[in-house]
């Protein structure tokens, strides 16, 4: 029997998809992601071996790795298409690692920015080699994280709270929004008028709007000022002073970038930014079309690039033409300049067929089809004609007074006529004007004076916080949506009408690092260090030379600041409410289902609750509900259990608490009756207790699995554990201590 070609892709929609246009000659196999990465139960990096990562295979992929050394060992040839950026060239080394032994020779590399037969058949006729400088870049990212994670957490559990951590780049995320709060805070209202007069001529009512006093910018501050300004206009007379007529050519758009189509999607289609890029990923993956089968609707989402193929610029302009008509189609194809910052590695992210959203809208969620619609409108406008404006601006005086009236109507819609961008969505053009001649004079129907108050920065939504983090060099495509969703589960933000606020808990925790650590978390300091990142992916910088400059000054920052905290007390976050049992002041504490208030004055005081704000943000205390009786006795005492509610959620208990302490877990059947939940059985393992001799035993508790003896109770030993490549538990070994920093 021939043997088949294997190629291994990340997901198994990817698969699916790739199996359909490759035939029966090969075998498409998924990774489902990474299969190895740094441990998360250890630091992994040896800091005194030149940075060298210890990566292991992760917990749940035993199973996929067996399954690809099984098809890798009936192959001939093995070509890894894990996606065609660093995490995906990451994947693609870590897979090779683990089937060198299998298949040493016949392992290549294959790229492609589409999923559709084209694309992937030339990609496998011209395999390549692992890119080994964009793995060093993905790895000394990897690695940057993990340095400044498990060195400056700890600070954060033993000064503020457990469970916290910092990020290297979603703690920046989060200062931004840490400091437009501040900015919001200190705003002072200011008070002002507008004044605004109303017109009418040819059946057609209009407004102008007070402009100037005196030539200069009009500034009316208070309503005594307004009203003496709406008198003296009353008594002059308005005449037209000037008339000016103005055609402006308005030009689409580039295609998308991952950043404008987070943005966009999030005010068009209110997506999170984690949302967009799992809907777009699977209609980049693959979506099956009836007859046309498994089909790749979308290019690669993960581009910071507007360059686009000349096939896909043939399809868009036959398509224009065909649909809207030859006006509609500029002279020649567009082409959009891409920023100096941008790798242009892939294309823009476009449709990589015809197909019209509405021709396959049966086939898509409604999720898909309004994100394949959004970048199908808006590839084809970005190759549509211009728009045509025609503008009038009319200036009238009276005294000492200016108004002035706008006016625009759309004389061709060109690219508007399919896409209106969301930059614009906020500027709609403004009323027609009637005819009007120079040293007219026209007759005032109403005069309004009219109150205002200038308002704060608005606070960053997610389209806002991608804008600014792209602006300022902080972070690439494929990690805004992951900033984002890393700030918000952490409960370091909230999101309250789509806009992020900071918790008390995150507002703590950005004021700690930005006061110890000034130049690690600088906005300046984080996009230098992406840029350094894209250098070492395009060859001109070494990645460990670049985690040596960074940890020579972070060890002398990171020094500094526990010099300085040693003298800080711990820094409670209080809620301002005092506790209903001692008066106490409460405070906000972080547990594995959120944030609860406890009392300051614990363990002599062990009041425990959980709480909502109200409208103004003050905390209110959440009553817990009664216990709810059972029919089931303790089988330690014998007395009736009660459900009681945890922050982690309801749990049987006996009524004898405390003298009787014998929690259990239970589910409520259909019919209404309670079953106790008995705990997971231990896994047994081949390795020996090195105290009594029994065997070890695999446990789980909140931290992750761990080894303990067989024994217990008689023996209580315990040691940590890690898995091995093939998914066997192995003792981990004890962390090294940091190198001391040199003199």
């Amino acid at each position: 029997m021939a043997k088949k070609k294997l190629v291994i892709v990340e997901s198994p929609a990817k698969a699916r998809t790739i199996n359909r246009y490759l035939g029966r000659d090969y075998t498409v196999k998924a990774s489902v992601g990474h299969i190895r990465d740094l441990p998360k139960s250890s630091f992994g990096v040896d800091l005194e071996n030149n940075f060298e990562p210890k990566y292991v295979t992760l917990r749940d992929k035993k199973k996929v790795i067996d399954e690809l050394k099984a098809a890798a060992k009936n192959a001939d040839e093995v070509y890894l298409a894990s996606d065609p950026d660093r995490e995906g060239e990451a994947i693609a080394w870590h897979i090779s690692h683990i089937l060198h032994k299998v298949k040493p020779l016949s392992i290549k590399r294959v790229l492609f920015n589409e999923i559709t037969k084209k694309a992937i058949t030339s990609a496998l006729k011209k395999p390549i080699d692992i890119d080994q400088k964009k793995v060093d870049a993905q790895q000394a990212r990897r690695i940057l994280d993990r340095i400044v994670g498990y060195q400056i957490s700890p600070l954060l559990w033993e000064k503020i709270s457990r469970n916290l951590s910092a990020g290297r780049v979603q703690s920046v995320a989060l200062r931004l929004v840490c400091e437009r709060e501040s900015e919001i805070d200190a705003f002072v209202t200011e008070e002002y008028w507008s004044i605004a007069a109303r017109f009418h001529k040819e059946e057609m009512d209009f407004e102008a709007k007070l402009a100037r006093i005196k030539g200069k910018k009009a500034q009316i501050g208070d309503e005594k000022t307004a009203k003496a300004v709406v008198a003296a206009l009353k008594k002059g007379d308005f005449q037209v002073e000037s008339v000016e007529k103005k055609q402006r050519r308005k030009r689409p758009l580039p295609p998308f970038t991952t950043s404008k189509l987070q943005q966009d999607a999030s005010r068009k289609l209110r997506f999170s930014a984690k949302k967009t890029m799992m809907v777009a990923q699977s209609l980049y993956e693959g979506v099956n079309l009836g007859e046309y089968g498994q089909t790749g609707l979308i290019t690669y989402m993960r581009t910071d690039s507007t360059r686009v193929s000349q096939d896909a610029v043939d399809m868009a302009r036959d398509f224009i033409q065909e649909t809207f008509g030859k006006e509609y189609l500029p002279e020649k194809p567009r082409a959009y300049a891409t920023k100096k910052q941008s790798q242009d590695a892939h294309e823009a992210i476009r449709p990589t067929t015809s197909f019209h959203p509405e021709s396959i809208r049966d086939h898509l969620t409604g999720d898909q089809y309004r994100m394949y619609k959004l970048i199908f409108d808006k590839f084809i406008a970005s190759q549509m004609a211009d728009a045509l404006i025609d503008a009038t601006a009319v200036d009238i005086v009276n005294g000492q007074h200016t108004l002035r009236a706008t006016g625009s109507i759309v004389a061709f819609p060109g690219h508007l006529a399919l896409y209106q961008a969301t930059e614009d969505d906020k500027k709609k053009e403004d009323d027609l004007l009637p005819p009007l001649e120079t040293g007219e004079t026209l007759k005032l129907q109403e005069i309004t004076p009219n109150q205002h108050f200038t308002q704060p920065p608005p606070r960053y939504t997610e389209a806002t916080l991608v804008k600014t983090l792209e602006e300022k060099g902080i972070g690439r495509p494929s990690t805004y949506a992951s900033i984002l969703s890393t700030i918000e589960d952490r409960k370091y933000v909230e999101k309250e009408d789509r806009k992020f606020t900071p918790t008390e808990r995150g507002k703590v925790v950005n004021e700690l690092l930005v006061s110890y650590f000034p130049e690690l978390f600088e906005y300046g300091f984080t996009a230098n260090m992406e840029n350094q990142l894209d250098q070492v992916e395009e060859g001109s910088e070494n990645w460990k030379d670049i985690l040596g400059r960074f940890y020579h000054g972070f060890q002398a920052e990171l020094d500094k600041a526990k010099k300085a905290l040693k003298h800080v007390d711990k820094i409670s976050i209080k809620a301002g409410v005092a506790c209903p049992r001692c008066e106490a002041d409460l405070v906000i504490k972080a547990g594995r289902n959120g944030e609860f208030l406890a009392c300051s004055r614990y363990p002599d005081c062990d009041f425990t609750s959980n709480f909502k704000k109200g409208e103004d943000g003050e905390i209110i205390i959440v009553e817990r509900p009664a216990d709810e009786p059972t029919n089931i006795d303790c089988d330690k005492c014998g007395k009736p259990m009660v459900i009681k509610m945890s922050r982690r959620g309801p749990f049987l208990a006996c009524s004898g608490y405390p003298e009787c302490k014998n929690p259990k877990s239970f589910r409520k059947r259909e019919d209404g009756t309670i079953e106790i939940v008995e705990k997971k059985p231990a896994e047994p393992t081949d390795i020996k207790c090195e105290k009594c001799g029994a065997i070890m035993v695999i446990r789980v508790s909140r931290r992750g699995e761990f080894l303990a003896c067989s024994a217990f109770p008689k023996c209580r030993n315990t040691k940590n554990m890690e898995r091995d490549e093939d998914g066997k538990a192995v003792i981990k070994e004890k962390k090294k201590p940091a190198p001391k920093k040199k003199s």
